[in-house]
């Protein structure tokens, strides 16, 4: 047995209606507040790693490739998560480091 739409109104009512939907969209806006935080919080530690990354590498003159690598795949994401451009710098004189030791 299939309900049509009036069916269902008369059955929970129209208020009953308006109570699902505001519940559902106030479900909605809680998890966007929280992908909004987890991306927030996952933009800081990748911009951490960055960080840490390049100024160990820097110091010894130097960056081997599969520091490049992992450097590279850090910013990739990062920037993909709407990074704003802070990073930019710091990504251009990393890979602008040797791959070898002088």
């Amino acid at each position: 047995m299939t309900l049509t739409l009036s069916q269902v109104l008369g059955i929970i009512g129209v208020p009953s209606l308006f109570t699902i939907f505001g519940w559902i969209y106030k479900k909605l806006k809680e998890n966007e507040k929280e992908n909004d935080a987890v991306k927030l919080g996952l933009q800081a530690l990748l911009r951490s790693q960055m960080i840490n990354d390049y100024n160990r590498w820097a110091e010894k003159q130097y960056a081997p490739i599969y520091a490049r690598e992992n450097f590279e795949n850090c910013w990739k994401q990062y920037h993909s998560l709407g990074a704003n451009g802070v990073m930019n710098d710091i990504h251009n004189k990393f890979m602008a480091l040797p791959t070898t030791k002088k």
